[in-house]
This record gives C-alpha cells, sequence and structure tokens, in this order.
C-alpha cells in the first residue's frame, strides 16, 4: 500500500503504561521500534525525546476514557497528533496484545487509513471542563431535591402540590421551619414570600404532615447540600463568565436563536468553539453530524432501513435538546418546524430536528458574525399557501360544512 507519513508512531495509552511503536519507511522496507513508557511527566518527557531520536512526525493514539489527554497535553506542539475514534481501529481476529495495538495503529496510520478527531485548544478545553463541571452540578442538584421531595411525601407534607419550586424563597423558609420543629401550620404558612402569600391557606393545608425528628435530620442534610451545591453552581457560572469575556458579542448573538439562554451559549462555545470553526468544520452538514444530531443511513440492496441517531458529543446534545424543548413552545419558526414534524412523525423526533436546526443556526451564526432573523412562525403555511388551503377546506367538510373560498377584495 502507499505509503502516506514516512516516519509515525502509534501510541497505545494505558492509566499507568503507554506502549509506543515507531513505524519507519525507508527504501528498503518498513521497520518497527517499540517500548514502554510511564505515563508520569517525567516518563512522558523520555518519551518524545525518543520519538524525537527517531524523526516521527506524526503520532497517533487511540482516544481511551481520560488517559489520552496527559499524553496529548505532553507531546502538543511537538509532533502532529492524531487522536483516533475507537471504532476505527478495529483490530483483525487473533492474539490482542498491547504492542499489537500500538503496531497496527502506526501501520494504519502510515497508510492513511485514519482521520484524526477533532482536538479543541487548550483554552476551550478549560472551559469545557467548567461547562461539564456546572452540568453535573446541575444534575447533582436535580437528584438533592428529588430525594427532599421523597422526605416530604413520606412525612405526608404535599408542599410541591401548592409551589411549584419547592427551593425557592417561600419553599426554602418553609422547609427551614419545619427542621426547626414548628408545627404551626399557620406560622408556616405566613413565611410566604411575594406571590405565594396568596396561596397561604392552601399552603396551610399542605404543610400539616407528620414528620419525625429522623426525617427532619435527614431533610437537614439535604438542605445543606442544597445550598452546597448552589453555591458551586454559583462559582463556576462565575468561572465561566470569565473565561469567556472575549466571546461576549458571540453569546449575546446566540442568545437571539429561540430556546437558547446563556446557559447554552456558553456550552455551545465550550464544544464548538468559535477559532477555525469552518476549517474543523467545513459545512454546517459537517458540525451536525460530529454532534450526533443528524439521520443514521443503513443501506442494503437497494433498501433503507430506519436507524438511530450517532451517540456525538453528549453533552452537546443534551443542551440543543433542553433547546429544543424551549423553542417548540415558542411562536417561532423553530415552534411552527416542531409542531408540524410532531404531528407527524410524534414528539421525539420532532424534537431531535429542531435540535438539528438550532445547531445549524448557530453554525452560521457564529461563522457570519451575525444575529439571527427568524423566518415567522408562518413559515411554512407561506411556503405552500394552496395545500393549506386543501387540507383546510377537507377537514371542515369533513365537519359537514360547505365551504366556499373568497380573496378580500383590493381597497
Amino acid at each position: 500500500m502507499e505509503v502516506f507519513v514516512a516516519r509515525c508512531c502509534g501510541l497505545d495509552v494505558h492509566k499507568r503504561v503507554v506502549v509506543a511503536c515507531v513505524r519507519l519507511a525507508e527504501a528498503t522496507g518498513c521497520t518497527e521500534v517499540t517500548q514502554s513508557f510511564g505515563t508520569t511527566v517525567a516518563a512522558l518527557r523520555e518519551l518524545a525525546a525518543w520519538l524525537a531520536s527517531y524523526g516521527c512526525t506524526h503520532v497517533a493514539m487511540e482516544s481511551t476514557g481520560v488517559y489520552w489527554r496527559p499524553v496529548y497535553q505532553v507531546l502538543e506542539g511537538l509532533f502532529e497528533l492524531w487522536v483516533v475514534n475507537a471504532q476505527h481501529l478495529k483490530q483483525v481476529p487473533g492474539r490482542k496484545t498491547d504492542v499489537q495495538d500500538a503496531a497496527w495503529i502506526a501501520k494504519l496510520m502510515q497508510h492513511g487509513l485514519l482521520r484524526p478527531s477533532f482536538v479543541p485548544t487548550g483554552l476551550q478545553r478549560a472551559l469545557r471542563d467548567l461547562t461539564r463541571s456546572r452540568a453535573r452540578r446541575v444534575q447533582e442538584r436535580v437528584r438533592v431535591l428529588n430525594r427532599l421531595q421523597k422526605v416530604l411525601e413520606l412525612a405526608n407534607i404535599k408542599l410541591a402540590s401548592v409551589l411549584s419550586d419547592i427551593a425557592g424563597k417561600t419553599g426554602r423558609a418553609i422547609l427551614q421551619g419545619l427542621v426547626d420543629g414548628v408545627t404551626d401550620v399557620t406560622e408556616l404558612a405566613n413565611r410566604a414570600r411575594g406571590r405565594a402569600r396568596a396561596k397561604r391557606a392552601e399552603l396551610a393545608e399542605a404543610v400539616a404532615g407528620t414528620m419525625t425528628a429522623t426525617q427532619r435530620l435527614v431533610l437537614q442534610e439535604l438542605l445543606t447540600q442544597l445550598e452546597e451545591v448552589d453555591a458551586s453552581i454559583g462559582r463556576l457560572g462565575t468561572a465561566v463568565a470569565a473565561h469567556t469575556t472575549d466571546w461576549t458579542a458571540a453569546i449575546a448573538r446566540l442568545q437571539t436563536i429561540p430556546g437558547v439562554g446563556l446557559r447554552l451559549a456558553e456550552v455551545l462555545l465550550a464544544e464548538v468553539g468559535i477559532e477555525r470553526l469552518t476549517e474543523r468544520f467545513p459545512t454546517a452538514a459537517q458540525l451536525v453530524s460530529w454532534a450526533g444530531l443528524c439521520p443514521g443511513l443503513l443501506e442494503s440492496a437497494g433498501k433503507r432501513r430506519p436507524t438511530r441517531t450517532r451517540p456525538g458529543n453528549l453533552w452537546l446534545k443534551q443542551a440543543l435538546i433542553e433547546a429544543a424543548n424551549a423553542a417548540a413552545r415558542t411562536d417561532t419558526y423553530l415552534g411552527a418546524q416542531y409542531r408540524q414534524i410532531a404531528r407527524r412523525r410524534g414528539r421525539k423526533k420532532a424534537i431531535v430536528a429542531v435540535a438539528h436546526s438550532i445547531l445549524v443556526i448557530a453554525y452560521y451564526v457564529l461563522t457570519r458574525e451575525e444575529e439571527y432573523k427568524d423566518l415567522g412562525a408562518n413559515y411554512f403555511d407561506e411556503r405552500d399557501r394552496e395545500a393549506v388551503t386543501r387540507r383546510m377546506v377537507r377537514r371542515l367538510q369533513s365537519l359537514g360544512y360547505d365551504v366556499t373560498l373568497a380573496k378580500p377584495e383590493a381597497a
């Protein structure tokens, strides 16, 4: 086979050891040299020096968990690094060892049979760590609230039936009263704040439960956890804002898209980035495919079978699905798109389609540096007025009406 890279190396990365196989293409044939290294910083620097002694220009490694990241950070800037998808490295059947894996990676790379994955810059990686940590803390907050609600239900306290957010000011004031041992339902109801004061009668009835000492202790622990998680989310949000000071204009433009708020805009920048965006993803379709929001394709013998979307970038995908759920409730083009698809193919597929559209819009908003201009909620009706008219007429006729259409006279 044709040789695309004369001097390359394949790395089989593990927690404690890295197996390196250098493959050298010469006139007489290909030579392989293999050696193992540790994963400490000093050992990885020895690996870098060893690779440089053979004149390696390209290094490929498998994206194994987080173990590849320290190796990438030490070798970054010294060689052209490729982090490749594990699915692209399926070994041929037979015996399998770490040395064989490293040699297989080097061989595939040398003959141009690998494609590098997208690895963001150092600043973007730092922003990703912050936004992903914040997302984990938000998920943890939801789990704490669920456990707190369970304790209230066991005590027959129906606070969630009256308040939409039991972790709000009114909810926390009442919960703290329950922890302090207050049993007077009127006193607990009078702790309501703002518009919740109009529900004091309902609150008094909802908090008339039977809470034991053990349940009070558990409730106190959960409230403490909730305060700690909220403080952590706030600190991470401040750090994210500090990392995105240079992207304030881009964040503002992204927020013009229906369903996209500040937090999602920050996630979009962390996962996709701005620098060299068109170089990494020449088209919006490639970005959508990388995110895992495009339909799968399985065709055999001229027949196409339905497939699910690929896993893709799960953090970005989850954020876009949340944005799509918000956009579906708006009177905009995206809301109209959701309603049109949901009628024919169901809610879940409609939400994924709207998430797909949001990412495409975000791509052009970032690359063209323009705000989003909505097409309007009646875009699909205006696109084919005759079809809409026929459909409406048929529906009215099915209800027993005689329909006569007349255009309004021009003024």
